[in-house]
């Protein structure tokens, strides 16, 4: 039940302030959900490298990627929230967000191989993971369109570092002069993706 329950919903019940929403079990489904979809790409492709793992698994996990999940399997139709007091761009996040702290709820009621069961039998059986590899979702243009739209500066700073003998791009993006996403990869064009979709996600955009 407080997995389902948006903070919107919550009470205060310590003295410190914590209230019983979803936010903390969240916390800990978005590392349970991580280690597994990471222990299962690594699984999957065994002679692929650092770079497409984190990418694969960044496609999987994606705030886009939880929320299609979390209507999917129903959880939509359960979570509780004020529809009040809830923005339209937030809305959508809140399912996904919602899936997580559902999979942190699992995680200590079923202990780990519980949780892999759900993530792998429910979750995963909607994803096709091979056609997904092929897929490329433009978060760095959906950003730069969100930004010309709302008359604000978008810049990409990137950073070169060789490291055994490889160039790594390190990309932040900032919006006003804020940073609201970093990420880096072997590809500079992936790099921009990566943070990009950090960006988004932190503030609520959603692909079409």
């Amino acid at each position: 039940m407080q997995a389902l329950r948006h903070h919107s919903m919550s009470s205060t019940i310590h003295q410190n302030g914590v209230r019983d929403s979803n936010e903390r079990l969240e916390y800990l489904g978005d590392s349970v959900l991580n280690t597994m979809v990471a222990e299962l790409l690594f699984t999957k492709f065994p002679f692929k490298d650092e770079g497409f793992l984190t990418e694969m698994r960044s496609k999987i996990v994606s705030r886009e990627s939880l929320n299609d999940l979390a209507q999917k399997i129903g959880l939509n139709e359960i979570v509780d929230f004020d529809k009040r007091a809830v923005g339209q761009n937030i809305k959508g996040s809140i399912f996904g967000n919602a899936l997580e702290a559902f999979i942190g709820a699992i995680f200590l009621d079923t202990g780990f191989y519980g949780a892999k069961r759900f993530i792998e039998k429910k979750l995963l059986t909607h994803i096709d993971i091979d056609k997904l590899e092929f897929t490329e979702k433009n978060f760095k243009g959906k950003l730069i369109e969100w930004t010309q739209k709302n008359n604000k500066t978008i810049t990409f700073d990137s950073d070169e570092e060789i490291t055994r003998k490889q160039k790594i791009f390190k990309v932040r993006v900032k919006i006003d002069g804020e940073e609201y996403g970093s990420a880096e990869h072997l590809s500079k064009k992936k790099a921009e993706q990566l943070a990009s979709e950090k960006a988004c996600d932190k503030l609520n955009l959603q692909l079409n």
